[in-house]
């Protein structure tokens, strides 16, 4: 029996995005498809991943995505499986699509991260120079998300910034990045705090944060030779500096060694980002899905050495409490991306296929409590019928005699 989906994918259900309702049943098994018990809709389980409408093989696509991201070139990919540019140019937009969104779902939310380290990569493309900035966690290794602009100003800096904000929530923290002056402000500016003014009207004011540190290493060059590195605090407490390292990093002091390890892995996986390279990137748009992707598998399917030992091989992802294993790339490009919870739209009252929707969702968040004991049994022994569970679950319910019964029966059906 196929895994039935962890929510409805309808965006106008009551029911969409959440999970562990008991709402999904069994519509067509052979054809791996299944039915909400609210909005009575029906969809396949590749519903919301990549591999959703494809005519390919499953596996000839995760075959793809696995070189793409392994640093083989489109070309090559066409000549293997005689594919056409544009088929591959659109798996890899729709995965990195899929891999941003999986990004900002799980690792793009507040959590302690301790020490962040930030940098940009120079990229050649085919209309010209192009910055790529990213940001990592130190103590999880945990690649937190990037930005893609035409220009390495303060306004590629701030989106940075903001994104760094948004994955930090205890202080202090220590965000570690190079010699570019737009870092003091923009780290500044992303960390504040509004304060709201009883009895006043306006926006509220922004107030800095307590326990915000900015390092900077610069380093020094002369003809293309390092002579020498100059680490300094930019912004915070000076005498907080010492144990901060040692307590998010293995050893040393202030520096930027292990963003600029995670620069070297992103362009040896990515062909686009190679120094001398006759496949250069023609779209910015296609650079920072393939960006997103690369980053989604150096998190979720990819083991790091630093974090591993000899009884367990360890990813980003597990480090940080967001994976109990190693991910496979079939496997992330499967997961199922949660949409937005549902809002009533509109004003007046709703329609009458709306008040049966919500009747439905009520009734079945009453039913909730005693239904996932029920559905633990295999689907096979009531013969894929709804009704025939629902009797099973009146019959076996903890409470007898309650009035609200043929109410909910009738609702959820």
């Amino acid at each position: 029996m196929n895994q039935p989906p962890l929510f409805c994918p309808n965006p106008h259900c009551p029911a969409s995005g959440v999970q562990g309702r008991a709402n999904i049943r069994p519509h067509a098994p052979k054809e791996n498809r299944w039915r909400c018990t609210v909005c009575r809709r029906t969809f396949v389980a590749a519903k919301g991943t990549v591999f959703y409408r494809k005519r390919y093989p499953l596996e000839l696509i995760t075959i793809v995505i696995i070189l793409l991201t392994n640093g083989c070139p489109v070309a090559a990919i066409c000549a293997a499986f005689g594919l056409q540019t544009r088929t591959i140019s659109t798996w890899l937009e729709q995965s990195g699509q899929h891999a941003q969104a999986l990004q900002e779902q799980l690792v793009e939310q507040p959590r302690n991260q301790g020490q962040v380290q930030a940098d940009e990569i120079r990229v050649k493309t085919q209309a010209g120079i192009v910055w790529m900035a990213m940001a990592m966690s130190i103590p999880t290794r945990l690649w937190l998300g990037g930005r893609v602009s035409l220009h390495r100003n303060r306004a590629l800096i701030s989106s940075l910034c903001q994104l760094i904000a948004g994955c930090c929530m205890a202080l202090p923290l220590l965000v570690v990045v190079d010699g570019l002056a737009a870092y003091r402000k923009a780290t500044v500016a992303a960390m504040r705090l509004k304060q709201p003014q009883a009895g006043q009207r306006g926006r509220p004011r922004l107030v800095e944060r307590a326990g915000v540190l900015i390092g900077q290493v610069v380093k020094n060059w002369v003809q293309r030779r390092l002579v020498g590195i100059v680490r300094r605090v930019a912004y915070g407490d000076e005498s907080t500096l010492g144990a901060q390292p040692a307590s998010s990093q293995v050893g040393g002091g202030l520096n930027t060694s292990y963003i600029e390890r995670l620069n070297p892995s992103f362009r040896v996986r990515l062909a686009v980002l190679a120094r001398r390279t006759r496949r250069s990137a023609r779209k910015v748009r296609r650079l920072h899905y393939a960006m997103y992707l690369v980053g989604a598998v150096y998190n979720f399917c990819t083991a790091h050495q630093s974090l591993s030992d000899k009884q367990q091989r360890r990813s980003p992802a597990m480090a940080a409490g967001l994976s109990e294993h190693i991910w496979d790339v079939k496997e992330l490009l499967s997961y199922q991306i949660a949409p937005p919870a549902w809002q009533k739209r509109g004003r007046g009252k709703p329609s009458r296929h709306l008040q049966t929707m919500l009747t439905r969702w009520e009734a079945l968040s009453r039913l909730s409590a005693y239904l996932p004991l029920v559905l633990e049994e295999p689907y096979e022994r009531y013969n894929h019928s709804d009704r025939g569970r629902h009797a099973y679950a009146l019959r076996h319910q903890p409470e007898r005699g309650n009035p609200g019964r043929r109410h909910d029966a009738i609702a959820v059906h």
